[in-house]
């Protein structure tokens, strides 16, 4: 790809013709069980064209390049707990190396911040995402200042009914507050919102999964941040 600027925006209509463009670097950037189809993309814009959308936003963002989507993220704000959760982040590799992800994700905090003050008032409380622990990303999340790895069991749910639960890393940026642990008493009702309403599982606590990951938050206050010592030698990943 030339260095000159790609365009960026956002999807806002059901019908609009990227989506194909959009979902096909997803699939080829993240593995199957990580996939949500594109018909469930569809269905949230047809929901948002209809005004059915009360204290959650969810966000598709795109950067074009020449006719090519070069760049995906998408998110989802959640006034009951004021934060803006991370769905997808994906760059094709020839846009890699111009600044395309950063931007991206720059925009998609930039949406979740206008939310907070729209929805629920307030100056946006963090920004959260999933990262599997062989990131090479996640290395440098741990070394920030401003994001915490949490060290704890987290599960993202089964994607469908013949997929199993995915371990992975959550991570929580303050916005409004940088932290260094986080209490327990804000992890909980986050992960029931991530589940229940990110996911969409109607019942969280009937899965064992789900379950465990309360187990492991039992008899703790609060959470610091997983080790750099305690992470796998990180391989070559395309998801950031």
């Amino acid at each position: 790809m030339a260095p000159d600027t790609p365009t960026y925006r956002e999807v806002v209509e059901p019908s609009d013709r990227v989506l194909p463009k959009v979902h096909d670097l997803i699939r080829k950037t993240f593995p199957p069980y990580e996939l949500v189809g594109r018909s469930e993309w569809r269905a949230s814009l047809r929901e948002r064209a209809a005004g059915l959308w009360s204290d959650s936003r969810w966000h598709l963002v795109i950067a074009e390049h020449k006719g090519a989507v070069i760049g995906v993220a998408s998110g989802t704000y959640l006034g009951n707990v004021n934060v803006g959760v991370v769905g997808y982040l994906a760059v094709s590799p020839a846009a890699r190396g111009f600044g395309v992800g950063p931007r991206l994700r720059a925009r998609l905090r930039s949406l979740f911040r206008e939310d907070a003050k729209e929805i629920a008032g307030e100056t946006l409380d963090a920004v959260i995402g999933e990262v599997r622990r062989d990131n090479p990303w996640l290395r440098r999340l741990v070394r920030s200042d401003s994001v915490l790895a949490l060290d704890f069991t987290y599960f993202q749910p089964r994607l469908r009914p013949s997929d199993r639960p995915v371990p992975l890393v959550l991570y929580y940026e303050g916005i409004a507050e940088v932290r260094q642990r986080l209490p327990t008493a804000r992890i909980r009702p986050i992960l029931y919102s991530l589940w229940r309403r990110i996911y969409r599982v109607p019942r969280p606590m009937a899965h064992g999964a789900f379950r465990r990951m309360l187990h492991d938050l039992d008899g703790r206050t609060s959470i610091g941040e997983i080790k750099l010592s305690d992470l796998p030698p990180p391989v070559k990943s395309p998801n950031q």
